[in-house]
C-alpha cells in the first residue's frame, strides 16, 4: 500500500497514462477527422497537480460552467482527504486520533479502503502512513543513502498499522491504536474521479474524459471512436506502445517508479505492510474497470501483492483487466474472468 505526505507527489506518478489523440478545445482530430460534437478542454491543477476534463458538448460557455461546478466539488472533497491542508478531516483525524460526525464522503473512503483491506489481506491498507513517516524521516537523516531504516524503527511503525482498527460509523471514525494515522491516496483520487464523472453524467454528457488523478471515461470521444489512453513505461515516464481503447471505462496506474526515497529506487512509497518494506515484485500496474475508485484500488494493490494473487484479485474486486510490468521488465496483461 502507497504512503504519502502531500497530493503532489501521488498524483505526479499518475501522469503515467496520458491522453492520446485529443484536440486541444478544437472540434477536430489530428488527421482531419471531425468530431459529431465539439470538444471543450479544461486544463489546470486539481489536488495540487495537473488535471483536465474534456467534454463533447454543443455550448463553450454552458461547458465552462459546469466545469466550474466540478472544479468547486473537488475543492470541497481536497478539504475531507487532503493531507498537505491541516483542517482536512484526515489531517484532523491523524492529529487526534478521533472525529466526531464525520462526512459521508470519508465513512464511504474508508469503507473501500477496509474492503479492500479484507480482500488483499491486509496488502492494501489505508493506516500505512506510520512508514511513510519513519522512510521520510530517515531519509531525511541520511539523504542519498542506500539503506533504509532499521528493524527497530519499521517494527515500531507496524505496531501502529492494521485497517482492521479503525472504528468508523455515521456518529464517528477514531483509530483503536496509540499513533495510528492514515492515508487515502490509494483511493480517494478514485473517488473523486468517480464523484466528478457522475456530476457530469447528470448533466446529461456522455461524451466525456476525467482525469482527476486518476482516468474515467463517460462514452466515447465527441469523434465517435473510443478514447485512446497511452500507458508510459515506468523507466522514463514517456508514453510507450501500450495503448488502451476505452469507453464508459476508468483506468488507474500505480509503480514504485513515483516517489523514490534515494536515487537507487529501492525505497520507495509502495509499502508491504507483512514486512515494513518497499514492494519490489513489480514495477508498474495499470488496470482498468468501470469506476475509478476500484480502478485506484485495485492498482495499488497489485503493486504490493505477490504475482500469483494478481488473478484472483482482479475477479474478486470487479476489474476488468490490468497490464503488469514486473520488476525483470516483463509485460504480462489479465483478464478477469468475465471481463
Amino acid at each position: 500500500m502507497n504512503g504519502g505526505g502531500k497530493w503532489p507527489s501521488r498524483l505526479s506518478r499518475r501522469r503515467m497514462l496520458a491522453i492520446t489523440g485529443v484536440a486541444a478545445g478544437l472540434p477536430f482530430l489530428p488527421g482531419g477527422s471531425a468530431a459529431a460534437v465539439p470538444v471543450y478542454r479544461w486544463q489546470g491543477v486539481a489536488l495540487g497537480a495537473p488535471a483536465q476534463l474534456v467534454i463533447g458538448h454543443p455550448d463553450r460557455t454552458r461547458a465552462a460552467a459546469i466545469v466550474r461546478g466540478c472544479l468547486a466539488e473537488v475543492t470541497r472533497l481536497e478539504r475531507v482527504f487532503s493531507l498537505y491542508q491541516g483542517d482536512s478531516e484526515l489531517s484532523r483525524l491523524n492529529q487526534t486520533g478521533r472525529i466526531d460526525r464525520p462526512s459521508l464522503d470519508l465513512l464511504r473512503v474508508l469503507e473501500v479502503g477496509q474492503r479492500f483491506g479484507a480482500l488483499t489481506g491486509g496488502a492494501f491498507d489505508v493506516t500505512i502512513q506510520p512508514l511513510w513517516q519513519t522512510y521520510r524521516d530517515h531519509f531525511a537523516r541520511h539523504p542519498g543513502s542506500a539503506a533504509g531504516p532499521d528493524d527497530g524503527a519499521l517494527e515500531a511503525a507496524l505496531r501502529r498499522v492494521d485497517y482492521r482498527a479503525i472504528e468508523a460509523d455515521h456518529r464517528r471514525v477514531a483509530f483503536a491504536r496509540d499513533g495510528m494515522s492514515a492515508t487515502l491516496n490509494g483511493i480517494a483520487q478514485g473517488y473523486i474521479t468517480d464523484r466528478v464523472a457522475d456530476l457530469l453524467r447528470d448533466q446529461g454528457l456522455d461524451r466525456v474524459l476525467v482525469q482527476m488523478g486518476e482516468t474515467r471515461a463517460l462514452g466515447r470521444h465527441p469523434a465517435g471512436r473510443p478514447w485512446r489512453i497511452a500507458v508510459a513505461e515506468p523507466d522514463s515516464g514517456r508514453p510507450g506502445e501500450t495503448a488502451l481503447a476505452i469507453d464508459n471505462r476508468a483506468v488507474a496506474s500505480s509503480g514504485g517508479y513515483g516517489t523514490r526515497f534515494e536515487p537507487s529506487g529501492r525505497h520507495h512509497h509502495l509499502f508491504d505492510p507483512a514486512t515494513g518494506a518497499s514492494a519490489r515484485q513489480v514495477a508498474a500496474v495499470t488496470v482498468v474497470a468501470e469506476r475509478a475508485v476500484v480502478a485506484d484500488a485495485v492498482s495499488t494493490a497489485l503493486a504490493v501483492l505477490a504475482p500469483d494473487r494478481h488473478a484472483s484479485l482482479l475477479s474478486q474486486a470487479g476489474a476488468l483487466e490490468a497490464i503488469v510490468v514486473g520488476a525483470d521488465g516483463a509485460k504480462r496483461r489479465l483478464a478477469a474472468p468475465d471481463g
